[in-house]
């Protein structure tokens, strides 16, 4: 629920917008609440940067009281979130739902960015990689070859999330290679390849370095770090610095 008002959802679009207007190398996404999605979405219609909602619901329609469809999504937000760790833990998300959720995305049009990751106790039992990969394709069953490319993946482990401690580069690395060779598994190495994959999980502008540059992480998910405006773009101009490297 943050930024707390939609005029402030506004406000920083606009900033943000404005801070990373010289970040030619990298695409930005901004998620508001879904109250404020129109309204920023008009705030930022003049510029690159892309509009994300923050989840979808798993049904295209019906008596959902609440519930936010893709189809009502579609032609104002270019990406959706789905299974983010707090949604998961909040409102009791399954991979099942996960998939359903990605599906209605995918069906309308929307490209889904589909977050994964472990709890600390999956972690320290050396099961991270096996724990991710399976959630990678319980998301992506029933997903057409021609669909799975539009699909983002975010790793994010749960045990970083808002904590100030990230997961260290490498580790971030050979989790999200797992992730992507599952995707390889499911639907061939040329859409492995395509697939977009991001890190998230404390990510600061003082932190994004050790992630963007591993060689397959394309990006970042950012939490807290994006309601500071000037932080923001030091992420994406870290991210921006690293592509042009690679």
């Amino acid at each position: 629920m943050n930024p707390a008002t939609v005029a402030e959802a506004v406000g920083l679009a606009r900033a943000i917008v404005l801070a990373t207007a010289q970040a030619r190398v990298v695409e930005v996404a901004i998620a508001p609440a879904t109250v404020a999605l129109l309204p920023v979405r008009d705030a930022i219609a003049a510029s690159d940067v892309a509009l994300a909602a923050q989840d979808v619901h798993e049904h295209d329609k019906g008596a959902y009281t609440g519930g936010v469809s893709a189809s009502m999504l579609r032609g104002i937000a270019t990406y959706v979130i789905v299974g983010h760790s707090e949604v998961r833990r909040e409102r009791g998300d399954t991979d099942a739902r996960v998939n359903a959720k990605l599906r209605r995305a995918l069906d309308a049009g929307l490209r889904p960015i589909l977050c994964v990751g472990e709890g600390l106790d999956v972690r320290h039992a050396g099961r991270a990689d096996e724990f991710v990969r399976g959630q990678v394709r319980t998301a992506l069953a029933d997903v057409g070859m021609g669909e799975a490319s539009r699909v983002v993946i975010a790793y994010e482990p749960i045990w970083a999330i808002g904590t100030g401690v990230p997961a260290h580069g490498e580790d971030a690395r050979r989790t999200i290679a797992a992730a992507r060779e599952e995707v390889g598994v499911l639907f061939g190495s040329a859409t492995a390849h395509a697939v977009r994959m991001l890190y998230g999980g404390s990510v600061t502008g003082e932190s994004i370095a050790e992630f963007a540059d591993q060689p397959g992480i394309d990006g970042a998910l950012v939490g807290g770090a994006s309601l500071v405006t000037d932080e923001f773009a030091r992420i994406c101009a870290a991210i921006g610095v690293a592509r042009t490297r690679a």
